[in-house]
């Protein structure tokens, strides 16, 4: 089927584009990742609502199941609002469990009776599942789990597991599946082993046979949080992970996939922390919400930015004398400015990968200092040099010289500092450090700045 324009090559997205699409999966001719089709479905919810409302609505359920996995919470969210309640727990029922717990919670967020509507409509079972994954708090391990795992016991067969797990993946119930989960009688967690290792012995021992050196043995409780998990996956190069509750019960799994959406979540919370904006709020669509949320720390900035604007205003005779203060004077700020920002977002991004703690304070502190002290007396002789030759004043040169080596060195003091005394105090170092460590390193400049001046100069 060709769907590409002759002059651009560019795919159409359209109705006849997807009618097209759902006629390939009716015939079992279907080859698109579901993740390339939810972009294009989102391409059209931009450009033809009613050709996307029309096409989710034509889409059979366990397609569309799979594409809704893939879009953006804000999609799923007002999928309520295009289709109807039974066919969203149809919809549902063919998810996995953490799929489909969260697909019910971001339409809770916008139409929580719809949710409700919607939940009443599944099975007992899908029913309690969704409840119980969905109490968990977000950043609970619980609530990125999925159910759905292929456990087995110690006394049973190793071929006839295998047997079983054939039929289950034929029914399409498991995917993904990386171990065999090993457990008791009562389901109490034993360890894990690799399918790869797993097809190595003889299919007539049983689990119990099995030398425990070849079971892994990760797990992580339901409660922990899910950053423990992400430092799992990353340090010990996991493919998946037991969650268990207090009494080791196994209870389900997380996946590598969902790993790699939270650390891309973790990632953008920590950016837009840097930069004082909300995560959360970024993501409304009323332009009012992401305003108001903006302009709380504009007024922040504000208030930093007047208490600079004093500083200078307590050396305005010397700027009046010196003009050329008045040129020289952002250049300081400036720099200052950068190299905090320079040593903050490392300490920040380090704390965060779990790289450095309190504990390593005084290290980390003396590196960055010492950083900054180098990086100082180089640009100190680089702008002493500049403000001597442009304004022919040797002793100005001298004055923003020593300037610029107390507001680097104060830059990679407080730009350590700042984010480790605010973890030790329970707070998120990404937030709010960018406003106060500028406050600093713009005082800091412009004081040591002037105040040298009216003391040299004068």
């Amino acid at each position: 089927m060709d769907l590409k324009m002759i002059d651009t090559e560019e795919t159409i997205i359209s109705r006849e584009y997807f009618l097209g699409i759902i006629a390939d999966f009716k015939n079992d001719e279907f080859e698109r990742h579901p993740y390339d089709l939810a972009q294009e479905l989102v391409e059209l919810r931009e450009t033809n609502e009613d050709d996307y409302e029309y096409i989710c609505k034509k889409m059979p359920s366990e397609l569309l199941a799979q594409i809704l996995c893939e879009m953006p919470n804000y999609v799923q969210e007002e999928i309520s609002d295009v289709l109807s309640d039974k066919k969203i727990a149809n919809i549902t029922s063919k998810m996995d469990s953490d799929d489909a717990s969260m697909l019910i919670y971001n339409i809770s967020q916008n139409d929580e009776e719809a949710a409700e509507t919607i939940l009443s409509q599944l099975n007992e079972e899908d029913k309690k599942t969704i409840k119980h994954l969905n109490s968990y708090e977000e950043d609970e391990a619980g609530a990125y789990m999925q159910n759905e795992l292929f456990k087995v016991s110690l006394d049973e067969n190793i071929g006839d597991s295998l047997k079983r797990l054939k039929q289950l993946k034929e029914d399409d119930i498991l995917d993904n599946i990386f171990h065999a989960h090993i457990v008791t009688v009562d389901n109490e967690y034993i360890g894990s082993i690799g399918l790869e290792e797993l097809i190595l012995f003889d299919y007539t021992l049983k689990y119990a046979d099995l030398p425990e050196e070849k079971f892994t043995n990760y797990s992580l409780n339901d409660k922990e949080d899910i950053e423990d998990a992400v430092d799992m996956f990353t340090n010990y190069n996991l493919s998946a992970l037991a969650v268990v509750d207090s009494n080791n019960k196994l209870l389900g799994r997380i996946t590598h996939d969902d790993i790699h959406d939270i650390i891309q979540q973790i990632d953008t919370k920590q950016l837009y922390s840097l930069a004082g904006v909300s995560d959360d709020a970024e993501h409304e669509e009323s332009i009012y919400l992401i305003g108001r949320n903006r302009a709380m720390w504009l007024g922040i900035n504000l208030i930093t930015a007047v208490l600079a604007s004093l500083v200078i205003g307590l050396f305005d005779a010397t700027i009046q004398s010196f003009v050329a203060l008045a040129v020289l004077m952002p250049i300081v700020a400036s720099m200052g400015g950068n190299a905090g920002t320079q040593t903050l977002t490392v300490t920040v991004r380090q704390m965060a990968l779990g790289e450095i703690d309190y504990q390593d304070a005084k290290k980390i502190i003396y590196k960055e200092v010492m950083i900054s002290i180098v990086n100082g007396l180089l640009f100190a002789a680089v702008i002493g040099v500049v403000a001597y030759l442009w304004f022919n004043i040797p002793l100005l040169g001298v004055v923003i010289a020593i300037s610029m080596i107390i507001n680097l060195f104060s830059a990679g003091f407080f730009g350590a500092v700042i984010p480790i005394i605010l973890q030790k105090k329970g707070i998120d170092p990404a937030i709010g450090s960018t406003v106060i460590l500028t406050t600093v390193t713009d005082v800091v400049g412009f004081f040591s700045f002037l105040g040298l001046a009216t003391i040299i100069l004068l």
